[in-house]
């Protein structure tokens, strides 16, 4: 018989050790470590997938080849039926990957899931598992959703064994189990949603998806500050990883790329949420820029480059005089130690200084932007709401800035350019070495070298 003992996990890499302690040794992470109770019976969860793997052609996965050997034919993607869906996981599902989907509390996951199983299955077989909700529920969601639900096969399940003996029987192209938090695997003394629990359940479900060929796609928990719940170890044993984030206007959804074996990563998705699901936004520039007539001072747009394509956004930003003895740094949508470091190099090499000042700066829609192209915009909208003069409406930028006061490249410098007059905008502000080579027509191109370039555009 297993033994069954107490063991302290930590929830952000792993480790496991003996005895509780505040900082874990491993990663440096505080106040991570917790107490679960684990059974010693060895590869309980490789066991429940194991068993599953009875009947399915070519399940063995021991053996050793050479590496030429192996068959290089490439089996077609499938479809999610949603080009956004399919751009984020890029290109579309791949046969035997598994997917980790995760989001707050009615961002929308089990509805983008439930659209897409009513999407798929219309060519494809599907078998969708359900541990956080019964089969009436589904159904109800499925009818206010309009989907036909004639040919979607569906369980009600918190068993991995189970689940994996059932997609043997079934035989599905994809298989979607509604959350790992909820599911449990046999040998395992310790409750659904713990550290073992969960890490045990994705290796079964990986272990599965790669010798059946079935793509697992599963729903992930986040935490308080937004990342996945359980063990770190669960993002790196999935094939890909993606957030469903819900910003500050609650219309729209952000399925953000964070990890991808099979496209590029940081790519995003834009869905809009109405009365009957979530819809794809195939323009999302065009809801970013959505800007008043009249342009107030520290307004700008900018072009950043998310994943494989282009996204104009609008940033904004705000000097007040600092009425306390320490200014206040505040950004949303941006790091803010970027913002630290720009004003520091705006007073060194322009000598444009805003230490008596607070600074607020703002991502217009709730995008998060890691693009340091956002640099050159940011410099722009700081010196325009300081000097309180607005910036014209055609006007766009992109660029980093070095801490030397240099106005550096960025990639895609083309694609933005082209992105930007796409969308009716005359005058770009680009680095020097990004400037095109041939004249745009009917578009003003001004590049820059240095930081203090930027002091006589909106002069």
């Amino acid at each position: 018989m297993a033994k069954v003992k107490s063991v302290y996990i930590c929830s952000s890499c792993g480790a496991k050790f003996l005895r509780w302690q505040g900082i874990c040794p491993e990663c440096g992470e505080a106040g991570t470590i917790t107490e679960t109770v684990e059974s010693t019976a060895p590869n309980a969860g490789a066991k429940a997938a194991s068993r599953a793997l009875t009947g399915f052609a070519g399940s063995s996965g021991s053996g050793i080849t050479n590496l030429s050997a192996v068959d290089l034919t490439s089996r077609p993607r499938l479809s999610s039926g949603f080009t956004e869906f399919d751009r984020v996981l890029g290109g579309g599902i791949v046969a035997g990957s598994v997917v980790l989907i995760g989001g707050n509390p009615g961002a929308g996951k089990s509805t983008l899931l439930l659209q897409t199983v009513g999407r798929l299955c219309q060519n494809h077989k599907v078998l969708y598992v359900t541990g956080e909700e019964s089969l009436q529920q589904v159904a109800l969601r499925a009818a206010r959703l309009q989907i036909q639900s004639n040919t979607i096969r569906i369980a009600a399940e918190t068993s991995i064994d189970a689940i994996c003996d059932m997609a043997s029987v079934e035989k599905p192209e994809v298989l979607i189990v509604d959350s790992i938090q909820v599911m449990h695997v046999s040998g395992i003394e310790s409750a659904p949603g713990s550290v073992s629990q969960v890490r045990e359940g994705a290796a079964a479900l990986t272990q599965f998806a790669k010798r059946t060929g079935i793509a697992v796609f599963m729903v992930g928990h986040v935490t308080k500050d937004g990342t996945l719940a359980g063990p770190k170890i669960l993002e790196h044993c999935v094939d890909c990883s993606v957030i469903l984030e819900a910003g500050t206007d609650m219309r729209y959804r952000t399925l953000r790329c964070q990890k991808n074996r099979f496209g590029a990563v940081n790519e995003i998705g834009v869905f809009a949420m109405t009365d009957v699901g979530l819809k794809e936004v195939k323009n999302p520039s065009a809801i970013f820029l959505n800007r008043q007539e009249s342009v107030a001072p520290g307004s700008l747009a900018m072009v950043t480059w998310e994943g494989t394509r282009p996204l104009l956004v609008e940033l904004q930003a705000l000097c007040d005089i600092c009425l306390y003895s320490n200014p206040r740094r505040l950004t949303l949508g941006t790091d803010s130690n970027r913002l630290s470091m720009l004003l520091s190099v705006l007073h060194r090499h322009a000598d444009f200084s805003l230490s008596d000042q607070d600074v607020f700066v703002n991502i217009v829609g709730g995008v998060k932007v890691e693009d340091t192209s956002a640099d050159v915009p940011l410099a722009l909208a700081l010196l325009s709401s300081f000097n309180n003069r607005p910036i014209d409406k055609g006007t766009i930028a992109f660029g980093e800035i070095g801490l030397t006061g240099e106005i550096r490249p960025v990639p895609y410098g083309q694609e933005r350019i082209s992105e930007a007059v796409k969308q009716g905008f005359v005058r770009i502000v680009v680095p020097y070495d990004n400037a095109p080579r041939k004249k745009v027509q009917g578009v003003e191109i001004i590049p820059v070298k240095r930081v203090s370039d930027l002091l006589s555009i909106n002069n």
